[in-house]
């Protein structure tokens, strides 16, 4: 029998549940050292949202002692890999299992809507365990080529203990991007999860040590970036760090990795990823993109479209059908109806921050088209409705700073040489698209687009096959696909001489 989401469906979950707030490390709950807690506004509804453990440096100091005896025992990078890999599937499956908990806590905690927490988030959270799980029994060590007199295996190692710092607008994905790799490769994690957004990290990890992953493995410490993150980066015990946030911060964790004991740096940061559509472009199929590659998840995505670089010859017709894509299919809604595509932004001054970035931009000749304005004040939630300003230049502050709202710039351009430029101008490299029926200027175009990711004539397909990362202020690194393992993995070679 098939389930009704309805509202009421959702609300009565809602109504019983009881969100775990504490740490979870070395296999158990644990308080804050200091005692101390903190508590987050719902972004839905503005309403006091649970309960949380506000960590600092004594509880880092705990997780990673806990994950480095871990490691250093081997009781789970010295564990057979088939069932190293049956571990990480149950984990996986328990993950699906509960994936309405899990749907519900992402919700409460960053306003998404509840149906795309969980049928995507929590989806392609369970699928990233699975897929470094079954990468798990098909990793090979290497014989360099030496010669007869001579025997070198090249060994791909666990790194240690691995610091993960993962973002709020994405949590259950972007720590299934980290911890998937990272453990798969055998080492141990203290994971580090936004203040918005711990709710689903301390289930996670409870249902990891649920599936059989050892205490110590995996350890989630929660709290504010100064009091936890900070000393996480800077820690003498931790081997490495991934980041997933903005440009700003990862700037800073390099600065701690240097300051500390050089551990390595993965870091996936901002982006101002431009689309760019020619004049020959299926105009319709150009509309769907942008206004789903920008609006989705109420803009907050590091790679979301949020430059619309268009021939001039076509941009108002265009404009004309973003407009009508987003009023049809681009519903903005309470989260908790399950007819919602896009819900609230995730606090109130991040909302207030996008307003002023808005006026900003207007003050400087931006000219709006549609939307971009506060709604459903009513709630007490916080929410923008999705908006395009139109007639641009590349050098305007919405078309250079990441907003992470639902804002669109349309910048429009004459000659292919002058959309190059416009795409290219810019500090981020994260992700690009070209939308036009001639394929040769397609390809050329693509290869010249200075980013990590870039599609044609479509916008966000991917799957756990290709890398994710960006160039330039990007950062650096991959997430997804078989090339994460590396970033979690040393070389080391064993030489053996005869004679």
């Amino acid at each position: 029998m098939t389930k009704e989401f309805t509202r009421d469906y959702w609300e009565n979950i809602l109504s019983k549940l009881k969100p775990e707030g504490r740490h979870f490390i070395n296999g158990e709950y644990r308080a804050s050292t200091s005692g101390k807690t903190f508590t987050r506004v719902r972004p839905m509804d503005g309403k006091t949202g649970a309960e949380l453990a506000r960590g600092n440096a004594g509880d880092i100091d705990a997780a990673v002692a806990a994950g480095r005896a871990a490691f250093e025992s081997g009781i789970w990078r010295r564990k057979d890999p088939l069932e190293k890999k049956k571990i990480m599937l149950r984990w996986a499956e328990l993950i699906r299992v509960n994936g309405e908990e899990l749907a519900m806590l992402e919700t409460i905690d960053v306003g998404k809507p509840i149906m795309a927490s969980l049928n995507v988030d929590v989806r392609l959270c369970a699928d990233g365990i699975q897929y470094y799980a079954e990468m798990i029994d098909k990793m090979y060590d290497e014989i360099a080529p030496t010669g007869p007199s001579a025997r070198a295996l090249v060994r791909k190692v666990p790194i240690g203990v691995v610091g993960c710092i993962t973002p709020w607008n994405y949590p259950m994905i972007i720590d299934a991007w980290k911890l998937g790799p990272s453990i798969a490769a055998g080492n141990s994690v203290v994971l580090k999860p936004a203040e918005q957004s711990s709710l689903s990290a301390i289930r996670l990890a409870e249902l990891a040590f649920e599936a059989g992953l050892p205490a110590g493995v995996f350890n989630v410490v929660t709290g504010y970036g100064e009091e936890t993150g900070k000393p996480l980066a800077l820690h003498m015990d931790v081997d490495m760090i991934a980041f997933t946030g903005s440009t700003e911060v990862g700037k800073l964790i390099m600065g701690y990795a240097a300051q500390s004991n050089v551990k390595r740096v993965a870091l996936e940061l901002g982006g101002k990823s431009p689309l760019v559509v020619f004049e020959d472009a299926d105009l319709d199929a150009a509309a769907v993109a942008v206004a789903w590659g920008c609006f989705y998840n109420s803009g907050e995505t590091c790679h979301a479209s949020t430059r619309l670089v268009v021939h001039r010859s076509v941009q108002d017709k265009l404009i004309e059908k973003i407009q009508a894509v987003t009023k049809s299919d681009i519903s903005l809604k309470h989260p908790l109806d399950p007819s919602a595509q896009i819900g609230a932004l995730i606090e109130e001054a991040h909302m207030k921050k996008v307003l002023d970035m808005i006026a900003a931009g207007e003050k400087e000749g931006a000219r709006r088209a549609f939307g971009a304005e506060q709604v459903m004040a009513e709630t007490g939630g916080y929410y923008i409705s999705p908006g395009v300003f139109v007639d641009m230049t590349n050098d305007m502050s919405l078309a250079r700073q990441e907003i992470f709202g639902p804002v669109l710039a349309a910048i429009p351009f004459d000659t292919e040489e002058e959309a190059l430029t416009i795409a290219n101008d810019t500090i981020y490299g994260l992700a690009g698209a070209v939308f036009t029926k001639d394929m040769d200027r397609a390809h050329r175009f693509s290869e010249a687009l200075h980013a990590g990711t870039v599609w044609i004539n479509t916008y966000d397909m991917s799957n756990f096959a290709t890398p994710f990362g960006g160039f330039k202020q990007s950062g650096f690194g991959r997430d997804r696909s078989v090339h994460a393992i590396d970033k979690y993995c040393d070389y080391k070679t064993i030489w053996q001489q005869f004679g």
